[in-house]
């Protein structure tokens, strides 16, 4: 016991019921952390799976979108600051809600339309298609911003709370419920000695009070004794003639 972990406690049989609550506590809590552990795991690999498709997507959608604003400036010239001088309200919003997983709580981005409107007329000269299309590839640009944002913010999120949960599984797996366990059995065998050592000291205490209680060793009984006498002289006798029946 000298090389394992103990709490420093005295050896009654109140501590030991105590640590032995504390142990059921503890090997609890750890089967709820360790379920826990292994929820966030199988959320963390999706959303880290997600986030990798959206990404790929991401790079095919990117390059489509600038190559359909370089062709629409192409046809239709410059016209930056005329969008920018016509926009009154923005079309897409994003907003934050949570999304909760074993008990943590994800940052979760989410996108809504509203019913701005807007009467540019950029292209009516010329490049009207080619300007459509570079809108249409920018909101969908946008759009796998703001999913990849939020998978993003979620993902840092869920690493800490998942690292977080880890060293709390294994400091009550390799310290706690160890030590807990360690004392427990401790406080067993203090209790053990201490009632041997109790008996030992009564049984000393009546061997002083009454000289006639036999001493350890000294127990044995005169009738065996005799019994043994009796076998010893009959097998000594070698020189007995056959008793014929």
């Amino acid at each position: 016991m000298s090389s394992e972990k103990v709490d420093g406690v005295f050896a009654t049989r109140m501590n030991q019921q105590t640590f032995k609550i504390k142990a059921k506590g503890a090997k609890k809590g750890y089967e709820l952390l360790k379920k826990k552990s292994d929820a966030l795991k199988v959320r963390f690999r999706a959303m880290l799976k997600e986030i990798k498709q959206n990404k790929e997507e991401l790079a095919d959608i990117m390059p489509k979108s600038f190559m359909s604003l370089a062709s629409a400036y192409y046809t239709a010239g410059e016209f930056r600051e005329d969008v920018i001088s016509d926009v009154k309200d923005a079309q897409i919003r994003v907003h934050a809600s949570e999304d909760n997983v074993a008990g943590v709580k994800l940052p979760v981005f989410e996108q809504t339309l509203t019913n701005a409107s807007s009467s540019s007329n950029v292209g009516l000269a010329g490049g009207g298609q080619q300007v459509e299309e570079a809108r249409r590839n920018f909101r969908e640009l946008l759009e796998k911003l703001i999913k990849i944002a939020s998978l993003q913010t979620s993902f840092q999120t869920l690493d800490e709370a998942l690292k977080v949960t880890n060293r709390r599984v294994n400091a009550l797996e390799h310290v706690v419920v160890p030590r807990i366990e360690n004392t427990v059995k401790y406080i067993a065998k203090e209790l053990d000695e201490m009632e041997r050592e109790e008996f030992f000291r009564l049984k000393k205490v009546v061997q002083m009070k009454d000289p006639e209680v036999p001493k350890e060793g000294s127990n044995v009984p005169e009738e065996i004794t005799e019994s043994k006498d009796m076998f010893a002289e009959f097998n000594g006798n070698e020189n007995d003639e056959d008793v014929v029946f």
